[in-house]
């Protein structure tokens, strides 16, 4: 059984497009408690800037975004292919394992820690307490954990949505105008929702402030998806030199035909 499944190029390629799609959303919620200067990355001097009366605002972001465009390509590629309802079960089984993930190590945080040699094996690299860091670094607030699990189920099903429709009316023409224009479209929704959810409503943060935040985010999020289109038809180019050009035209032509509902 196995074997007639792994011949077929077309399952095999979904399995590929789907370990780096869930691969990359995982990696990306267990760094994301990592915050990083934008302007320092750049080399410039660090912005100061007043939004909504929310004063000395920079770009500053968590370093999740920084395997978010593979997401992002991954999904257009997987909708291209396999239509709303191969990114909806990717998205789905996404979620379910970024859920079970925190899971384990809410119970992994609360083992007794070994109180001889690991407590303190790396106070030579500023780390005196490992248990401590360990519950810093992974023990994430649920507040940030619902909030970033609503918007990637909410993100990633309205970016299959815009996607379908845009090539409901440009067919196979234009791939960069539905792949750019649904994640921007998408991610202006996963910045709302995680920055308000998790913020606004759950820690008290000012409006003001928590919408300054979307509007810096979502800013970084549309120059790189602006900047990751070329790397959408690359993608694009391996996967019909992959299954061979007619075999790629017909699965376009059928994901586009599938019914939402099924």
């Amino acid at each position: 059984m196995i074997h007639s499944i792994l011949a077929d190029k077309a399952t095999r390629l979904y399995i590929i497009l789907g370990a780096f799609f869930v691969a990359n959303a995982l990696i990306a919620e267990m760094i994301g408690v990592k915050l990083f200067q934008l302007e320092s990355l750049l080399g410039i001097t660090k912005a100061d800037f007043s939004l909504l009366g929310q004063p000395h605002l920079s770009f500053v972001l968590s370093v999740g975004v920084l395997p978010w465009p593979i997401v992002f390509i991954m999904t257009d590629v997987i909708n291209d292919y396999y239509g709303v309802r191969g990114v909806r079960f990717l998205t789905l089984l996404t979620t379910g394992l970024i859920a079970f993930a925190f899971v384990v190590m809410y119970f992994a945080i609360r083992m007794p820690a070994e109180q001889g040699w690991w407590i303190t094996s790396s106070a030579q690299q500023g780390v005196p307490d490992m248990q401590a860091a360990f519950t810093a670094i992974f023990g994430q607030g649920m507040n940030i954990i619902l909030g970033s699990l609503t918007a990637f189920v909410v993100g990633q099903l309205v970016d299959a949505s815009v996607f379908r429709r845009i090539k409901r009316v440009t067919g196979d023409k234009r791939i960069w105008l539905r792949a750019t224009g649904s994640t921007l479209v998408s991610q202006l929704i996963d910045s709302v929702v995680v920055t308000y959810v998790a913020f606004w409503i759950f820690k008290d943060m000012s409006f003001p402030m928590a919408t300054a935040l979307v509007l810096t985010a979502y800013t970084y999020k549309l120059v790189v998806a602006v900047l990751s289109t070329p790397l959408v038809y690359l993608v694009h180019a391996g996967v019909e030199r992959y299954l061979g050009r007619e075999r790629a035209q017909h699965m376009r032509e059928a994901a586009l035909r599938m019914r939402d509902e099924q």
